[in-house]
């Protein structure tokens, strides 16, 4: 157990005593003045919600569970490491809840020791997700935490293992499992309607601007650098824009791969049925088009064969076209047409000269926030939408490619087409970095001299989630997790959770 667990009984009184204070409302008034753990067996009690990170995604969180009649949840605690935006979202999220006010925390171990949390829902930088999640399943509270599950392969499987080994609810929030147009459009593609699906494509063409130059910047000082920092080195601050721009730096983030990848991921891998990680991985890619203080690839092509099938997944932060309509989304490939499943664009099945044969509605269905608190209710992890062990798959996607990509090396075109030629998967891989390389060009990158990185093959065993192959496939195994900063430390094995 967490060292922290240890204050819980000493700490719980002053909690409700500093709610009371804080809001000048009872919250226990408000919900009949059940205790800990009330009401998650009933529609009647109102489930009391603790946000963790309040910046973009948090602000989803703190509007889908504050003051939720329907859903019946109020949230009773923020927590960030930034003091200014923790205050902001509480003064927010007490104009929805009747002016409640939640209690404000910076140190998110305060809010597991609360014994009258009942739901942790995970909004913070990605390095945190896997360690907030097992402490707060840990501490017996039920966890939503958004994408990606994990900032490593190892740490998202101990996410799985937390979940089951101590009977939790954890939904990640890949939100396309409760989208009804893509669930109909999944069950379309998988009882044929497009034929033999040969490849299932995610698509990320999303404009990223550079984030200014590498330097040594001030940490702001409502921010506890310390706990920011968390799992994660506690480096100097090498970025202009505190907040946000940590997903380009790979210590925090995981690119534009791991940011918005694991959405197309895991409908990439619903289409093709599959719960595991690929057979092997291969990625190219760079940081072009500009300078800057960030790290990771903005252009990355991730393969992953699955027996006759093929995984891709395209990055492009410069300016692009559509691929056959799409930028954010997938378009799903078969022997008589296509799927394509847009973010903002309808969902529709083609033909293979491309007309329209079938448009997928997207009324009705079940919100995904609301898919969670039904399956805290009836504490059934089989009506999750998407149980944390899918969040890990695919996220464990997103880590595998950009780690063959950090072990690859910088190749002429021609050497990188060879590469791509001695490879035997369903799909045109040469077409498809030929369409990476006229982008490029179309933005001025000349990749003949600015040369992109050609990562390994690398083979994998998909029960240990292990490399088994391919040149520095060692290597590559060590980034499967990292080193850890006491006492942020993320279990390395079932038997230590």
């Amino acid at each position: 157990m967490p060292p922290h667990t240890r204050r819980q009984f000493l700490e719980q009184s002053l909690f409700a005593a500093a709610a009371a204070a804080s809001s000048g409302v009872s919250v226990s008034a408000q919900t009949g003045g059940r205790g800990t753990g009330a009401g998650r067996g009933s529609a009647n009690d109102t489930i009391h919600v603790a946000v963790l990170g309040t910046g973009g995604r948090g602000g989803a969180h703190l509007n889908a569970f504050g003051g939720n009649k329907a859903m019946n949840t109020l949230v009773t605690c923020v927590c960030d490491a930034d003091d200014e935006h923790g205050q902001r979202a509480a003064q927010t999220v007490a104009k929805r809840q009747g002016g409640i006010v939640p209690k404000v925390v910076r140190d998110l171990r305060r809010v597991f020791d609360d014994a009258s949390v009942h739901v942790v829902s995970i909004a913070t930088p990605n390095h945190w997700h896997s360690l907030a999640s097992i402490w707060a399943m840990q501490a017996g509270k039920d966890v939503y935490v958004e994408k990606p599950i994990s900032h490593n392969v190892s740490e998202g499987r101990r996410v799985v293992e937390a979940a089951t080994k101590l009977n939790r609810i954890c939904q990640t929030g890949t939100g396309g499992r409760s989208s009804v147009a893509t669930a109909d459009a999944i069950a379309f593609i998988r009882s044929g309607g497009i034929g033999e699906v040969l490849v299932s494509r995610g698509l990320c063409y999303n404009r990223r601007q550079s984030i200014g130059p590498k330097g040594v910047y001030e940490v702001p000082k409502t921010v506890d650098y310390d706990l920011w920092c968390g799992p994660a080195p506690m480096l100097p601050l090498t970025r202009q824009r505190f907040h946000y721009d940590w997903h380009w730096q790979f210590p925090f983030g995981n690119g534009d791969i791991g940011n918005q990848g694991p959405h197309q991921m895991d409908i990439a891998r619903w289409a093709l049925g599959v719960n595991r990680v690929s057979d092997a991985v291969i990625a190219y890619g760079g940081r072009v088009g500009y300078e800057d203080a960030g790290e990771t690839p903005n252009t990355i092509v991730a393969i992953f064969p699955y027996g006759r099938q093929s995984l891709v997944f395209e990055v492009r932060g410069l300016e692009t076209a559509p691929y056959r309509g799409g930028t954010v989304g997938n378009v799903i490939e078969g022997t008589e047409g296509y799927v394509l499943i847009g973010r903002g664009a309808t969902t529709s099945a083609f033909d293979k000269n491309g007309n329209v044969i079938r448009t997928f509605s997207s009324g009705g269905g079940t919100d995904h926030f609301a898919n969670f608190i039904q399956a805290v209710r009836t504490r059934s992890r089989s009506t999750l939408k998407a149980d944390c062990v899918e969040g890990h798959l695919s996220a464990a996607l997103c880590h595998l490619g950009n780690i063959s990509y950090l072990v690859g090396q910088q190749v002429s075109p021609a050497a990188a087409v060879e590469r791509l030629r001695a490879l035997k998967v369903s799909d045109n891989v040469q077409e498809t970095f030929e369409r990476t390389r006229a982008h490029l060009m179309e933005n001025k990158v000349d990749i003949a001299t600015t040369r992109l990185t050609m990562g390994s093959w690398l083979t994998i065993d998909p029960v240990t989630e292990r490399f088994t192959g391919g040149t520095g496939y060692e290597k590559a195994n060590a980034m499967l997790t990292r080193d850890y900063r006491a006492p942020y430390v993320v279990p390395a094995s079932a038997a230590r959770i």
